[in-house]
Order: structure tokens, then sequence, then C-alpha cells
């Protein structure tokens, strides 16, 4: 894929989003809508994802964020144009 139709951020996402599946989650839906990258949860409560791929798969997943599963409150998603690394895959760091 050309480098010009792919696109990259990285998500903060903050509100009631560990210990809800949160990551477990936005690996399936980035599998669903075709983003690779990864998704962690940070010491301050907050989750933070890498995701690249076409720009409207891309888009999908950051509305998902906004959503995140049933059992988390999601407050705020920020989200900022980053680099896209040529990740292969979509996975849960710890």
């Amino acid at each position: 894929m050309h480098p010009a139709s792919r696109r990259a951020v990285d998500l903060t996402v903050t509100g009631r989003v560990q210990g809800v599946s949160f990551r477990a989650y936005a690996e399936q839906e980035a599998a669903r809508v075709g983003v690779t990258g990864w998704v962690r949860n940070e010491p301050d409560g907050t989750v933070t994802a890498h995701a690249e791929g076409p720009p409207e798969a891309v888009a999908a997943f950051v509305r998902w964020c906004h959503e995140g599963p049933s059992w988390a409150r999601v407050e705020r998603v920020d989200v900022r144009e980053a680099a896209d690394v040529g990740a292969t895959s979509f996975r849960v760091r710890s």
C-alpha cells in the first residue's frame, strides 16, 4: 500500500477504561476494521494505543475508542497524528 494511502495515530483514552477488557476488545475491533498497531494500559489509569492503516479504517477505530466496550466509561480520547511504523499486526502490550 502506498504510504500516502495510510494514516497513523496515537491515542490516549481516559475514563473507566482499565479492568473492563478495553484492550481485548480494542484488539478485536482493530482486526474487524483492518488496522495494525498496539494497545496498552498506562500506570495513570489511561489506555494508550497506536493504530495505522487505511485512513477510513483508522477513523473507524478512533470512533470505536470513543465508546469502548459496554463496561467502559470513556471520558476523553486524545488523538495525535503519528508516524506509520509499518506494524503488521495489532497486539496488546503489557
